[in-house]
């Protein structure tokens, strides 16, 4: 969701198999992980919000995992099916000790749903707890869009940019989930 949006999709909502499966397998993991990118978003709209494909993107998991607790978050997602999935990350030596893991999930007799579960390994991610889940700060979350994440023309994205300058704490607030007059 990194290139410009297209206006006349705006609208569009994501099927509710997206949200429910990977919700699913979020909870198992909701005590050893703080959430970013779409997942952080969804959380910090408000309760009951419609479920947009221009306000949050739900095509993967991001998040963020202290050394702590990877062996006990890559351990509960090999036990629900997971494996690991290789990047062209994978080959690069990098400071960020960046994982990727993949799982089917079977939704009826056409339909296959990939869940995939990008995550960070790092011990001082800014957070804050939303809703029982331990969210990446806003603002933190907002400057990772140069590197990390990909989805800076979100709803929830540019609502957030516009609340914080004004001094509003973006938590809660409709304008994440608002679709834009313009």
């Amino acid at each position: 969701m990194g290139a410009p949006h297209n206006k006349n999709r705006y609208g569009e909502k994501w099927p509710a198999y997206q949200i429910t499966y990977p919700l699913e397998e979020l909870t198992e993991i909701q005590d050893l992980v703080i959430l970013s990118g779409g997942w952080a978003w969804h959380f910090m709209s408000p309760d009951g919000h419609e479920e947009y494909k221009h306000a949050h993107d739900h095509k993967d998991i991001d998040l963020f995992v202290a050394p702590k607790n990877i062996a006990s978050v890559v351990s509960v997602l090999k036990s629900r099916g997971f494996e690991k999935a290789w990047t062209k990350y994978d080959k690069h030596h990098s400071p960020e000790d960046f994982r990727r893991y993949e799982k089917l999930r079977r939704i009826d007799a056409t339909l296959t749903l990939r869940i995939t579960v990008d995550f960070f390994v790092s011990e001082n991610i800014p957070y804050r707890r939303v809703k029982g889940w331990d969210v990446v700060e806003p603002r933190y979350l907002l400057s990772l869009y140069s590197n990390i994440n990909s989805s800076d023309k979100c709803f929830a994205v540019q609502a957030a940019v516009k609340l914080l300058d004004a001094g509003v704490d973006p938590v809660d607030r409709e304008e994440l989930v608002a679709i834009p007059n313009s």
